[in-house]
Order: structure tokens, then sequence, then C-alpha cells
């Protein structure tokens, strides 16, 4: 299999995991800038160049699009996936993936369990917009933050409000929603590949923290999800499109939540608390899947090929 892997750095751990998993199954393996490939579109077909050479026979792609370039980095994956080549998260599920409440709208739509949540366009109306949601303490979360960032909790009505009216001041997307006290700052993330649940790990937040993620110091411990997480995880997943994911629950009284579908999880922090394979995982599952591509070449300006 030819494997092109998007990502903007060859040296961060996930990317470089998936190059060496790829290598020791026997592929071939590239790792392409998503902001360097340039698309050629037209009626005679779809092409790309990276750095000046023609990006061609791809059987599969992994996209490692990072949050701050997610429109162009899947304008590249869409080209791909109309030059033929197979991709686990297509272009459409990572766009649903990232917008927050798009994705909640469609989990739940799914019947599937989520904290309680509430948005509003720039609300000029707080008290209304609080209101649906219940007494604080409050969850705001900006709806396209990443690794916690964005993330904020309010013990109070007054904060709050404080929060929302900043937010809107700004003219920022953001969504509200419950405070989830008996998960105690810990969230679970399974690693979805295909249809299976290949890895979990429980997430306990650093003293004085509410957030679990790795980035802002919590720890992460191997678990073993009951039936029923494995089975949401690999609901939520499959609702949105995504073939590899990492899907963030936490543990309510009224069952699992959903908390986040993430289209490009980290492979660093859940392969080490496990120490299972996660990489050679993904690999497989994409070389089981891959395609052989004979897209339509243009016919001006052909480039030697990557």
């Amino acid at each position: 299999m030819k494997l092109a892997i998007l990502s903007r750095n060859s040296k961060l751990y996930s990317t470089r995991r998936l190059v060496e998993a790829a290598r020791k199954a026997g592929h071939s393996v590239r790792v392409l800038d998503p902001l360097r490939c340039y698309m050629r579109i037209g009626e005679d077909g779809f092409a790309m160049h990276y750095k000046g050479r023609a990006i061609d026979g791809y059987g599969a792609v992994i996209p490692r699009i990072g949050a701050s370039i997610t429109r162009y980095g899947c304008a590249v994956l869409r080209q791909f996936e109309l030059m033929g080549t197979h991709t686990p998260n297509p272009s459409d599920a990572i766009a649903r993936a990232r917008d927050k409440l798009r994705s909640h709208q469609i989990l739940a739509a799914r019947g599937i369990g989520l904290p309680l949540t509430v948005f509003g366009d720039n609300p000029d109306d707080t008290q209304d917009l609080l209101s649906l949601l219940g007494p604080a303490p409050h969850v705001i979360k900006l709806n396209e933050g990443a690794q916690g960032a964005g993330v904020i909790l309010t013990e109070k009505p007054s904060a709050s409000r404080g929060v929302v009216e900043a937010l809107r001041g700004l003219y920022a997307n953001f969504l509200v929603q419950e405070f989830v006290a008996e998960a105690e700052g810990a969230d679970l993330r399974c690693f979805v590949v295909g249809d299976e649940v290949v890895a979990a790990i429980r997430r306990d937040a650093a003293p004085g923290e509410f957030r679990s993620n790795l980035h802002r110091g919590g720890t992460a411990t191997a678990e073993t999800p009951s039936a029923d997480e494995r089975a949401i995880a690999i609901r939520a997943a499959e609702a949105l499109g995504l073939a590899v994911a990492g899907v963030d629950l936490i543990r309510a009284r009224r069952g699992p939540l959903v908390l986040e579908v993430n289209a490009s999880p980290g492979l660093e922090g859940i392969e080490d608390a496990t120490g299972i394979d996660i990489a050679g995982r993904i690999v497989d599952h994409v070389a089981a899947r891959a395609t052989t591509p004979r897209p339509k070449r243009a016919p001006r300006k052909a480039g030697r090929t990557v």
C-alpha cells in the first residue's frame, strides 16, 4: 500500500508512530503537510502538487489535521477522496466532529447520552439562555476549542452570566452545559478503530483542575470500559462517520455521557498507559480498505510523482 499521512509536523509522536507502524507492515508511507498541497479542480478531473511534484497513486490517506487548519486541511483531504483515495475519516466527518454544536445535535438525534447543552448565537438574553439549562455550576465551552482550551467552569449564576456576556462581546461561538459532579473530574477516553474499542484510559484531572485533559496536567491509567461504554463509543464515532476516533465519556448516574468525539486523537498518552500498539491497529484497518486509485490526470503542467 502507498500511504499518505496528512500532518504539519512529521516529528509529532502520533505521526511518527503511524509512519513506524506503516513501514513495519511493509507499506510505502509519506508525510505530507496539508498547507503545501496545491489543488487543481476542473471538469476533466482532480490533481494535486506537493513541493512541485504531482501527488498520485495513494491507496489511503490518514488525516492528522490540527484544529487551526481544519478548513484547508479538509479541502485537501476531500481532494484525495475525489481522486479515489480511501480515508478512515472523511473530510465531512472531520468537519462534523470539529463543530461541537453540530456534533452534539447529531449525537442527540441518535439517542446517544450527553450532558444537557444550550446554545444561542450571540445571545442578547443571557438569563433566558441559562434558564434552559438549570442552576449552576455550568461548563462553558468554545465551539471549536481543543485539548481543554476554552473550557470554563462557573460555580455561580452570576459567574455564568459574566462569562457568557464576555464571550458574546467577543462574538465567540460557545456552548453551555450542565456540570456532572459525580464524574469527579475524571473521564474515559475510548479509542475506536473501525467497529471496535481497541484501548481505553481513565483520565483524572490534576489537583485544583476540573479538566482531565493530559495537556492540562491530567493523569492516565489503563481502564476496561463496560459493554455499555464500548457500545456508546462505537455508536458515537459511527454517527459522525469516523472510523478512527477518540470518544470521551463521563460516568454519570444516568449512564455514560459523551463529552466529545475527537477526529484526530493523540496516541502518546493512551499507548503509554495501555502498552497497546494502536498505530499498528490503525494502519492494519486502513490497509485492509485501501484502494488502487486511477484518477483523471490534469492534461497540463504534469509534474513528477512523489
